[in-house]
């Protein structure tokens, strides 16, 4: 098994920067409420409505909290400061290549879905703030091939150069509030029937088959993940304790429950089986309101962008410092987190997704393949972790036995969802 033997510390070098649980909270809160929130009115609808869909995400957010609390144990156990680090230490290096490329390949794909929502806002903004008619041909400027590569140049990639992840609790708190208006806006707006928009009759509260509610389960982990963050975030938490760590991802995840099941069911109940997979594409453009919505969800997921770039270049960073171990480099080179090496991979990020994002065709396809993928995240890994956990921390029988258990229960409800939205998406390509 690689890395130090549990329990002797932090393998790499202690993080200099360090969050309050406040600003642990926040990033967690940020890390969740991203593009997925635009998501959750139309996966309303797949789950057969809101009942379903709710009772969908309470049994979810058991997992979901679980996952947190046993990601910063094995933190804590491995002796590790990253996600992928923490399950090479416990299960081993063919696992921990594992995680490293589903960490790679999962978080591009979120990034591809921000700046792709990103772009799609800008859009529906220029169209509502110029003169003419949509269908009108958009001026070169209003284009978002020309805007969204202008806003990574100049709010994106600045965000994004940082070493630390606890830079981002100051920008975690603006697009946590963001996030928080996207919600009020569409409660208010299903209640006060604004001119210009025709609610749907009252759709029907219960699902066509059982299958139905778990066809929100990939939406569900694409809208919740924050536990990529996870282990990055506990080790910069001071004063650090495991109960605290399970009461802060309480605390977050029932406050993104709470975001989430506004938006959701008030955006599924206002335009019923005609929501659109971005519910802000079914509001009018000139909506001065939804104007502000989008201008401010766009805020939210720039936000969220650096904290995704921060986890995926950690990997490289990784694959960096193995590579350098042994042979000689220059040590501008040799140590990834130095400007001469961290500087070079941001922008190759940004520039990787940022071409994807402008060639992608639909956001819907992203959230179902990524929502699967998530599921390693939340579910396997944190719980192969926890197996592998018990073989080194001295536990009473009775305990490792249950915690064994809820490992394992973790691991295949995780491969249940993961096959469930792999054979969904390609069903519907087929």
């Amino acid at each position: 098994m690689e890395g130090p033997a549990p329990g002797t510390g932090l393998a790499e070098k202690p993080l200099s920067a360090t969050l309050s649980p406040v600003g642990a909270v926040f990033i967690l809160l940020k890390s969740a409420l991203g593009a997925g929130l635009l998501n959750f009115p139309w996966a309303f609808h797949q789950a057969g409505g809101v009942l379903p869909a709710f009772l969908v995400e309470l049994v979810s957010l058991v997992f979901l909290v679980s996952g947190l609390v046993v990601l910063g144990y094995a933190a804590s156990v491995s002796g590790q400061a990253t996600y992928q680090g923490a399950v090479r230490g416990l299960c081993g290096p063919a696992v921990g290549r594992l995680c490293e490329a589903c960490f790679l390949v999962n978080l591009f794909m979120i990034s591809v879905a921000f700046l792709r929502v990103i772009g799609d806002q800008l859009e529906k903004l220029c169209d509502s703030l110029l003169p003419g008619a949509p269908p009108a041909p958009r001026p070169w400027y209003a284009d978002q091939r020309f805007t969204l590569p202008l806003l990574c140049a100049l709010l994106v990639l600045p965000l994004s150069a940082p070493r630390e992840i606890a830079f981002q609790k100051h920008t975690s708190i603006l697009g946590t509030l963001a996030a928080c208006y996207l919600a009020l806006v569409i409660t208010v707006q299903y209640y006060l029937r604004p001119p210009g928009l025709v609610r749907e009759p009252r759709p029907s509260l219960s699902p066509s088959s059982w299958t139905s509610a778990f066809s929100v389960f990939p939406t569900i982990c694409f809208g919740f993940q924050c536990h990529e963050a996870a282990v990055s975030v506990f080790c910069s938490t001071r004063p650090r304790s495991l109960s605290r760590w399970a009461l802060l991802s309480a605390l977050s995840l029932l406050a993104c429950c709470l975001v989430y099941s506004l938006t959701g069911a008030y955006g599924f109940l206002t335009f019923g089986t005609e929501v659109s997979a971005d519910i802000l594409m079914s509001y009018p453009g000139n909506d001065v309101v939804i104007v502000i919505a989008r201008v401010l969800f766009a805020v939210s997921v720039v936000t969220v962008y650096p904290i995704v770039l921060f986890l995926g270049r950690s990997v490289m960073q990784d694959l960096w410092r193995r590579s350098c171990r042994g042979a000689w480099w220059p040590r501008a080179l040799a140590d990834p987190s130095g400007p001469w090496v961290r500087m070079p991979l941001t922008v190759l990020w940004v520039g990787v997704t940022l071409a994807t994002a402008l060639f992608v065709p639909d956001l819907s396809e992203i959230v179902s393949i990524t929502g699967g993928l998530s599921s390693f995240f939340i579910f396997i890994f944190p719980g192969l972790c926890l197996i592998c956990a018990m073989g080194v921390e001295p536990v009473g029988p009775r305990t490792k036995c249950c915690l064994e258990a809820w490992g394992a229960l973790c691991v295949l409800l995780g491969t249940f969802i993961f096959g469930q939205s792999t054979a969904a998406a390609l069903s519907g390509r087929l």
